[in-house]
Parts: C-alpha cells; sequence; structure tokens
C-alpha cells in the first residue's frame, strides 16, 4: 500500500479496539501508542481530529447494574454515556498529555451538524482548536440525543466532522482491514479491495453487518460515511486497528487498508454547497473595491458594505451583490442583518466599540463565500 498524507486528518475509533472487552477500562497502551501516532503527525504538519467511542462501554464499568448492552434501553445508555465521558476524556487527557497535547472534550449530536448556526458554531470551536494546537476529541452527545436526532454510529459523526472541518482524510480505525468483495468471516474466497474510486451500487452489494460484540458500528456504515466524506472531498480509508502503531502504519502504508477517493477539493465542496444548495435569506450589497477583493479570493470586511437587506440571521446564507445590483457572490453571515447595519461601512477594529463585544472582523469570511 502507498503512504498517505494529508493537512487535516480525522481519525475514528471504535469501541472494540478502546475499550477491553473483559474488563471494560480503557486499553492504556494502545491508547498510548495511537497518542504517539497523532504526536508524530503534528510535528510533521497535520492536524488531527479523534472521533472517540466508549463512553456507553466504560460507563457499563462505573455502573454495574445495568443490563447487557443489547438489552439497554435510550436511557440507560444515556446514563452509561454520562458515567463513561468523564473516564474517556480522562483516557485522551492522560495518554496525549507526554506529548505536550492538550485534549478537548467536544460533544456533538446530529442536530449540531444539520442546523446551520450551530454547525458553524462547531466548525468554528474545533477549528479554533486545531489552530492552537489541541487536539479535539469529539463523540456523539448521548445523554441529550433522542433516536430522533442520533448519529447512531460514529462512522457517520466522523465524516460529518470530516466535512465540516473541510479535512483531506478520513481514517476508520475498526476491526476489519477494509472492504471485501464479500464477508470474510463467512466465505474464505473474499477478496480485500485496495481502492475504490466510486461507491456503486456492486460496492454497496459487498457490505455486511457489525461484527457481534461491544462495537455497533459495520461495513454498512461504513460505506455510508464514505458516501458523506468522499462528497466532500475527503478521502477516506478503512483499516484494521488492532495492534500498537496502527494510525502510523496507515499514513505509512505499511498495512493494509481499503482507501476510498474523494470527489472534489475539500474547500471547493464546501464552496459549491453554499453557493447552489442554499437559498439566500438576504441580501448584502458592496462598493466595487469590494467587489474586487472578493474576486482576488479575499474576504468581505464591513468597510466594503453599502447596504443590508432582509432580516437574516447569523449563520444564514446571503447573497452579495455589487453596486450595479448583479449577484457576485453567496456566503454564509458572521453576524445577524440588524448587528451588520450597525457596522456596515465601518473599519473592522472598531466593530467591539459598535456592538459591545469582540466579533469576527469579516462579515463573511472568504472560506465561507463562494462566487458566481
Amino acid at each position: 500500500m502507498s503512504a498517505l498524507a494529508a493537512k487535516r486528518l480525522v481519525v475514528k475509533v471504535g469501541s472494540a479496539l478502546l475499550v477491553d472487552d473483559a474488563t471494560a477500562a480503557p486499553r492504556a497502551a494502545w491508547l498510548a501508542a495511537l497518542a504517539a501516532d497523532i504526536a508524530g503527525l503534528r510535528k510533521a504538519g497535520t492536524q488531527v481530529a479523534v472521533v472517540s467511542s466508549g463512553a456507553i462501554a466504560l460507563g457499563r464499568m462505573r455502573l454495574p447494574s445495568l443490563p447487557p448492552r443489547h438489552r439497554m434501553r435510550l436511557e440507560e445508555k444515556q446514563a452509561a454515556a454520562a458515567a463513561g465521558q468523564i473516564g474517556l476524556a480522562r483516557a485522551w487527557e492522560e495518554a496525549l498529555a507526554p506529548h505536550g497535547l492538550p485534549a478537548a472534550q467536544v460533544l456533538l449530536t446530529l442536530d449540531d451538524s444539520e442546523e446551520r448556526r450551530r454547525y458553524l458554531n462547531a466548525r468554528a470551536t474545533i477549528e479554533t482548536l486545531l489552530g492552537l494546537g489541541a487536539v479535539p476529541v469529539i463523540n456523539e452527545n448521548d445523554t441529550v440525543a433522542t433516536a430522533e436526532i442520533r448519529f447512531g454510529d460514529n462512522d457517520r459523526l466522523a465524516a460529518r466532522v470530516a466535512e465540516m472541518i473541510a479535512a483531506d482524510l478520513l481514517v476508520l480505525l475498526s476491526d476489519i482491514d477494509g472492504l471485501y468483495t464479500a464477508d470474510p468471516r463467512k466465505d474464505a474466497g473474499a477478496q480485500h479491495i485496495a481502492e475504490v474510486a466510486e461507491i456503486t451500487p456492486e460496492i454497496e452489494a459487498m457490505a455486511g453487518d457489525a461484527i457481534p460484540g461491544i462495537s455497533t458500528g459495520g461495513m454498512v456504515t461504513k460505506l455510508a460515511a464514505a458516501r458523506i466524506a468522499t462528497r466532500a472531498g475527503c478521502r477516506m480509508a478503512i483499516a484494521h486497528g488492532g495492534r500498537d502503531h496502527s494510525l502510523r502504519d496507515v499514513m505509512t502504508g505499511a498495512v493494509r487498508h481499503t482507501l476510498f477517493a474523494a470527489t472534489a477539493a475539500p474547500r471547493s465542496a464546501w464552496k459549491s454547497w453554499i453557493a447552489g444548495a442554499l437559498a439566500p435569506n438576504g441580501r448584502i450589497v458592496v462598493d466595487a473595491g469590494a467587489v474586487r477583493a472578493l474576486r482576488a479570493g479575499r474576504s468581505l470586511l464591513p468597510a466594503g458594505v453599502r447596504a443590508v437587506e432582509g432580516g437574516f440571521a447569523r449563520g444564514d446564507c446571503v447573497a452579495v451583490a455589487g453596486p450595479d445590483g448583479a449577484v457576485v457572490a453567496r456566503g454564509l453571515a458572521n453576524y445577524a442583518a440588524e448587528d451588520a447595519r450597525r457596522i456596515m461601512g465601518r473599519h473592522s477594529r472598531e466593530i467591539a466599540a459598535i456592538l459591545g463585544f469582540a466579533g469576527r472582523e469579516e462579515l463573511i469570511h472568504r472560506d465561507d463565500l463562494a462566487l458566481l
């Protein structure tokens, strides 16, 4: 297998890897090796975010009166998650600390990736943590999520996180080393597939069921994750994570895995979504200088704004029009319409004095703006 490279990586760790099934305790030595892999990637210039399962499995150790997992009701799983999140966060903190890497816990629900303002808040938090040198450790917020607002598995959560932060590689460390032509547990003739250029019906037909135990995912959920990630411009690898330094070995090409090719660049996929999938809730009219700046790849600053139309909220999509009224771009507003009107035409350094709080210096950041 060839080596993999990434500027921004999301790695998903399954419960069966992180938690010892016999003792229901974290596999400390394995986790220490993974933390060393993450530290090595950080030194090489790769930002790493982790999506970690294990809270419910660890919580069952702390709450021994709970029934077996397959008989647990939703509220019992939520109770286990509440107890287990403390231990999960501590395990990651202790593993990363020797490398000088702060661990930061981020809990998400499906709504956080679907509702636009919450999506932006979550994305800004994770990107800020990465910029500060921390390792975000992300999990589903099981204690508050209901059946209707759950991801249901961390494979898809990891894919949505990769989409959210424009990662260029997602690695699912699992209990299988990739995709096979058939279930290798049942078919001795099943062939490993090293690369998938496109998720076709034939590829989907190769998926099997989850392996029994504490793991809740299966190849079906991994293909669903691959579909989300690759459409967002993020490659995805499935690899066996059972041995120490498995992430390092995947990245160096030392172990077999399945790599799903991306269909677009991460940032272009995000901007395509802004340009084509959102209905503008308002309009911002800018001067000719601002139009030139936008076309040169810069952000929209308040100084170049001449009018704000509509009643949009922070995070809403707005159209950006030039002085002649022609729409030149769409973008996600960092300020609600009322605040945008108060700061339009003013320098960014005046925002805090005008609004009473220190917000973003851009009205629309260039990463959230798509030229038309």
